[in-house]
């Protein structure tokens, strides 16, 4: 036991000039271990000498695999999967611990970019059109506006997933819900994440009283064919074959995900002061087709 409230949990590949302009500074007063997927740099190296334990896996197993193997190693009873690109304010985590508390779920901060704009990184409904309107293929970026969302400062807002660059929970309830869905080797698990989590009765949250440095270059934003899309393309089919209403809107959305459906882009109300109003009531796990 390392006797911290927060385990946090990073996937490395190649990620060793990531994590010294990241992760680098005093003490964390977290439990922090990465997995290292086979890096072919000296990620592991480097996250030892920041202060980190670390897990050598003998072949890349993927992002979903590789933080199953952290999970079930943690001691801490909250739990952060936080990506080598961002930058942590432990501050931060009593925000976070406070918000599962109260509500339970999954949340996530609000993240930002490197020069301080905030990311979209909680979704709606994951539909094929919406992610063709991510990409800002007209009409359908206009169509899908609400697609993206973001968390000001006091604000809370249910949404249907959170990237999976930052996602906390209660270690117990990120255990019990199964972890990450090893079908998917990148790409596409958090979707699968958060729709699971609401479909077991834990709501999903983006917190704005957050806000933490993001810095991301996603590798399919060219349109130039890499590796990545290939990954990209696979776990998207993976997906869609889970969750056809997304596809081709059989059964409706609606039906199948009638809590996140009520609750998405809606305010999380605030307990009050005193808590006479509780942590806001989510029904119990959805049950339709």
């Amino acid at each position: 036991m390392t006797g911290h409230r927060w385990s946090v949990v990073t996937v490395t590949y190649n990620s060793a000039d990531t994590l010294r302009r990241c992760w680098h500074g005093e003490t964390k007063p977290y439990e922090w271990i990465i997995v290292d997927n086979c890096s072919a740099d000296d990620s592991a190296t480097v996250a030892e000498e920041l202060g980190a334990r670390v897990i050598r896996l003998p072949e890349n197993v993927g992002f979903a695999r590789a933080n199953n193997v952290a999970l079930r190693e943690v001691a801490g009873e909250y739990i952060l999967f936080a990506n080598p690109d961002l930058e942590i304010r432990p501050d931060g985590l009593d925000v976070l611990r406070r918000h599962l508390d109260a509500h339970g779920g999954l949340v996530a901060p609000q993240l930002l970019s490197s020069d301080g704009v905030p990311q979209a990184n909680g979704r709606g409904f994951p539909y094929a059109t919406a992610k063709l309107g991510n990409r800002k293929v007209w009409p359908l970026s206009r169509l899908h506006a609400s697609y993206r969302m973001v968390a000001e400062p006091g604000e809370a807002r249910y949404v249907a997933w959170v990237m999976g660059a930052a996602v906390a929970g209660r270690t117990a309830d990120v255990s019990e819900l199964g972890g990450w869905n090893e079908r998917f080797f990148l790409y596409y698990e958090d979707h699968e994440l958060g729709l699971r989590a609401w479909r077991h009765g834990l709501p999903v949250t983006l917190l704005g009283d957050v806000r933490w440095i993001h810095h991301w270059g996603r590798a399919t934003n060219s349109f130039r064919w890499s590796k990545a899309h290939t990954l990209e393309l696979r776990s998207a089919r993976t997906f869609f074959g889970l969750f056809p209403e997304f596809l081709v809107g059989l059964p409706p959305a609606a039906r199948r995900h009638r809590q996140a459906a009520r609750l998405i882009g809606s305010p999380v109300p605030r307990p009050a002061a005193n808590g006479a109003d509780g942590p806001v009531p989510v029904p119990g796990p959805a049950t339709g087709a």
